[in-house]
């Protein structure tokens, strides 16, 4: 039995495997690693905390904080890989409309602006970090280094962003900016 809606010698009902992108180790950074390996730590901790209280019928009570944190550090380190891929989010409108020089130009601005808040973010959370001498409430480790990691994190945003800002400098282009040859 043929059926016309299927190429030539593919059969009704046979499934053909896609093929799978390879696995490249150079297409990912070291916060990549350590945000996946922090993000199995916290699903691990949900999974406790999720187990002791519906199946055990009694929390663990370190569970809540410590997923809290490990989120908190998952988001930060996190957001390394987006600045790192130019993926956060971003107003293209004006990119997209505007003379080349101007579209550059903005651009610049933008990769400066966010270089000098990711500037602040490290400078604020370094202080906060300093200053921190609280213990966490559930086990007896210093609140400071969760947040010596959010500055990690900053610090991490802040380096590639000015990889990002210097790419774009030399290329002379966003990737938020037409070519030439996709100009509307």
């Amino acid at each position: 039995m043929s059926d016309e809606r299927f190429p030539p010698g593919q059969e009704l009902g046979s499934i053909e495997a896609e093929e799978l992108d390879s696995f490249k180790f150079r297409d990912y950074a070291v916060e990549d690693y350590v945000t996946l390996a922090l993000f199995w730590v916290l699903l691990v901790i949900v999974f406790l905390q999720f187990f002791s209280r519906y199946v055990l019928g009694d929390s663990i009570a370190w569970t809540e904080e410590m997923a809290r944190y490990f989120l908190i550090m998952v988001g930060f380190l996190g957001s390394a890989m987006a600045v790192r891929k130019n993926s956060h989010i971003a107003v293209e409108f004006f990119y997209r409309y505007l003379p080349g020089t101007t579209g550059r130009v903005m651009a610049t601005l933008v990769d400066l602006a966010r270089i000098v808040f990711l500037v602040g973010g490290c400078w604020i959370s370094y202080q906060l970090a300093a200053r921190t001498h609280s213990m966490m409430v559930s086990v007896d480790i210093p609140k400071s280094y969760l947040y010596y990691v959010v500055f990690a994190g900053f610090v991490l945003m802040l380096l590639r962003a000015i990889q990002v800002a210097v790419r774009h400098w030399r290329e002379g282009t966003s990737e938020l900016l037409f070519t030439d040859d996709d100009a509307p």
